[in-house]
């Protein structure tokens, strides 16, 4: 065989070779885990790619192709995963005629993939419009109070309107988070003064609640401590005069124990009255003669017989004349005892 047969042959099958590794590109497709393939059959849908080996018609069967924002060029195949659309800060303007900044989260699914291509053109920038026109919806009925401290509520909302809105796209809204608010430098300057001045607000009312449950406290302790003292003294009162009336009726006992001694002693003896009275006697004078009193004399009163003896007897020689040495008459009974001053 000449060269030039030879060079034919080979070209020939050469190229033979490559219309083979073409159809066997367009033919043989692989879709990975969790994506799925749109199949267009002479330009109309034909069936849906699942993922692992697809056999494809050459030249009559074809992948479609998707064209969304943020998406690769020609992208044939379609995350069933979930996925999020982080979003710029937008300016919302709240009903308070206050325009905030606002940036926030998507999450979302999608459910059918027909619908997601086919219903829709440009599914993430169709989500990213909702989410943006929701939100100035959603906070433009509330104040910049609401709208800083009611988030989850803000998220509630936006989640259902944008499930709503997008249940014919074939795609599921799974969550919305708001994640910044930020307003304007002159309220947020305003907004942290007001937030000073109730946090001393409430300081003080604190501060003055707790005097208050501190006199109410001490003084329910002073009351709780006078009824302890005076329930005290009351029990001490009661012990110390039921102790005395014990002691003295041991006391009496004991004197009564006494006076029968002496009376048994004395029986043969003696009076024991007489013993008593001359007791109680000297007893008398005795605490008579410790008094401060230095103008006051108290004698016993054997002294005021003698004196008044002595008196008598002057009397019946100035009367009888007797003269001394003689024996005067038996003086009268003595007189009670006197005090002399």
């Amino acid at each position: 065989m000449d060269p030039l047969s030879t060079m034919v042959a080979f070209l020939f099958f050469g190229f033979i070779a490559i219309v083979l590794l073409v159809i066997a590109i367009k033919t043989i497709r692989i879709v990975p885990q969790a994506t799925v393939m749109l199949v267009e059959r002479l330009g109309r849908f034909d069936k849906v790619a699942s993922s692992g080996l697809n056999i494809l018609i050459p030249f009559m069967d074809r992948p479609r192709a998707v064209y969304w924002t943020n998406s690769r060029p020609g992208m044939t195949s379609i995350d069933l995963r979930e996925q999020y659309i982080d979003l710029p800060p937008q300016p919302v303007i709240t009903r308070d005629n206050v325009t905030i900044h606002v940036d926030s989260v998507v999450y979302w699914q999608i459910t059918d993939a027909v619908k997601a291509v086919y219903e829709m053109n440009d599914l993430v920038g169709g989500i990213v419009q909702l989410t943006i026109t929701g939100m100035r919806a959603v906070m433009g009925d509330m104040d910049l109070d609401h709208t800083l401290s009611q988030r989850d509520q803000i998220n509630a909302k936006l989640r259902i309107i944008l499930d709503e809105a997008t249940d014919k796209w074939g795609v599921k809204v799974t969550r919305v988070d708001v994640k910044n608010i930020n307003p304007p430098e002159d309220v947020r300057i305003t907004m942290e003064k007001q937030m000073t001045a109730e946090r001393n607000r409430r300081a003080l009312v604190l501060q003055a609640e707790g005097d208050r449950q501190a006199a109410i406290t001490r003084a329910e302790g002073e009351k709780q401590a006078a009824v302890t003292r005076a329930e005290g003294e009351k029990q001490s009162a009661i012990l110390s005069a039921e102790g005395a009336a014990e002691a003295r009726q041991r006391n009496a006992q004991g004197e009564a124990q006494a006076i029968a001694l002496v009376a048994e002693a004395m029986h043969e003896h003696g009076n024991p009255a007489q013993y008593l009275i001359t007791t109680r006697y000297i007893e008398s004078l005795r605490d008579m003669t410790r008094t401060n009193n230095s103008k006051v004399i108290f004698m016993p009163v054997e002294t005021s017989a003698m004196l008044s003896s002595v008196g008598a007897i002057k009397e019946v020689l100035g009367q009888t004349g007797t003269k001394s040495g003689e024996e005067p008459p038996a003086p009268a009974s003595p007189p009670r005892p006197r005090e002399l001053r």
